[in-house]
């Protein structure tokens, strides 16, 4: 492994951020926001049917919550508005890296 890499994979939070990038409602909050627009939390629900109260509870009690806590989003409870966070540059080149090399994974990758 080269030195770049391996720097670039023992960074300091490296754990964290792919923690976040973790669960796909999460990844898709992020990459959502990466289009520089607020957004209201009912715009982040990605499920409908039966499943819809679930993603909803996901969204408010889990991921929004830790997104928030990580800097990554702006979240104002009253309004219910979402917004790039004080340090959502911090896990932008990896959204970018997703984003951008997608097609370079195979079909049947998870």
């Amino acid at each position: 492994m080269g030195e770049v890499q391996r720097d670039f994979l023992l960074q300091e939070g490296m754990d964290n951020k792919l923690g976040i990038l973790s669960k796909r409602q999460r990844r898709l909050i992020l990459l959502t926001l990466k289009r520089g627009e607020e957004k209201t939390e009912s715009d982040l629900l990605f499920r409908g049917g039966d499943e819809m109260d679930d993603a909803e509870l996901q969204l408010v009690h889990n991921h929004l919550p830790r997104l928030e806590e990580a800097g990554y989003i702006d979240w104002d409870r009253d309004t219910g508005t979402i917004s790039k966070g004080p340090r959502y540059d911090e896990i932008k080149p990896l959204l970018d890296l997703m984003e951008n090399h997608a097609d370079e994974l195979p079909s049947d990758w998870p």
